[in-house]
């Protein structure tokens, strides 16, 4: 390993983790424009022109609010919380290829800091873990209503897990690969996979929504019934960190959702480009998807009213659960149907 190798692996993971920062930061910025065009109404104006520097007086001002521990929480483990749940909100980005690769320096370099040949399930490893982040924060703050919001939390996210998961192992059957680098190149140009696998996409991304806490499946830090949820005693930073997490978490899933079915970095006519400016453009193209499904995460936490807790159990188990397997089943049906055509003729 040279050290030319490591200054780039470095640099990438610095440029991703400020990028993740930076998007999710000013995707509050954007949820209240957009929160404000639905509602007829203004939004942030103020600070900066046209009110961008919202996000930075929004950062002051969580590090400059007084952090405090209440007095009979679990010291260590309401601190570890917040930590746990921004940490795995961003670990999954290292594994996401974000453009085809760039020549500088007299190198090649992939924009994808490592890849793994379980590429998928290394993300959903990590997204499994983000569940404990939650459930420590609620139950070190010793508050019923913080421990209620992580109950749901918990169970909302286990229970939408395995519909995802099922969603997962249907475009790996079509790939025949957990490498995120293959799903995409199998996609090349049009080729999407949401062309053969709608309703896969339909239960990936309803299922995005209920992982990342969204409305209308937010139970979990439900104002009206639990004050603030599992975050209700956190204050200063370690709120921030609860809140960013949420952002950083939409960003990442609205990259996955690219990646597994509108084709990550590919785009129609791509053949005609080479080197860099292929580099360039597939970059560019692939953040103009994943900022096309945040605006739908926004879109949809203020067009639709909060599910019920039994509705939403219902819908994850009634429904997701059982469509997955059935598009699962016909989805294995026809492909053995058309490996034995194919090998026959």
């Amino acid at each position: 390993m040279d050290l030319a190798f490591i200054i780039e692996k470095t640099t990438l993971i610095v440029i991703i983790f400020l990028l993740s920062l930076v998007i999710a930061a000013y995707s509050t910025y954007f949820e209240r424009k957009v929160a404000a065009w639905f509602q007829d109404r203004i939004g942030p104006d103020r600070a900066g022109p046209f009110g961008l520097l919202q996000p930075i007086a929004d950062g002051v001002k969580m590090f400059m609010k007084e952090d405090f521990i209440p007095k009979h929480a679990d010291k260590w483990l309401f601190i570890i919380g917040p930590g746990i749940t921004i940490f795995v909100a961003l670990i999954p980005s290292i594994i996401i290829p974000w453009g085809p690769p760039l020549e500088m320096f007299g190198r090649k370099i992939a924009l994808q800091v490592t890849n793994f040949d379980f590429g998928i399930l290394f993300i959903f490893g990590a997204l499994s873990v983000g569940v404990y982040g939650i459930m420590i924060g609620g139950w070190a703050s010793n508050n019923k209503y913080s421990l209620f919001g992580a109950v749901r939390a918990s169970s909302q996210m286990i229970s939408y897990e395995l519909a995802m998961g099922l969603s997962a192992i249907t475009i790996i059957m079509m790939t025949g690969s957990l490498d995120l680098n293959e799903i995409v190149a199998k996609q090349h140009g049009m080729n999407w996979n949401v062309f053969y696998q709608p309703v896969c996409f339909v239960i990936f991304f309803t299922c995005a929504l209920a992982e990342t806490n969204r409305a209308p499946f937010d139970l979990p830090e439900c104002d009206s019934e639990l004050i603030g949820g599992y975050h209700t005693e956190y204050s200063s930073m370690k709120l921030g960190l609860y809140l960013f997490s949420e952002y950083v978490s939409i960003f990442i899933s609205s990259a996955l959702i690219a990646v597994l079915f509108f084709g990550g970095f590919n785009f129609p006519g791509m053949d005609y480009f080479t080197g860099n400016t292929l580099a360039i453009i597939g970059l560019l193209v692939f953040f103009t998807k994943i900022s096309f499904f945040i605006f739908v995460f926004m879109w949809i936490r203020w067009t639709l009213p909060r599910f019920r807790f039994d509705q939403l159990m219902h819908l994850g188990w009634k429904t997701l659960i059982p469509v997955s397997i059935v598009n699962l089943l016909i989805t294995g049906l026809v492909i053995a149907l058309y490996e034995g055509w194919f090998w026959s003729n």
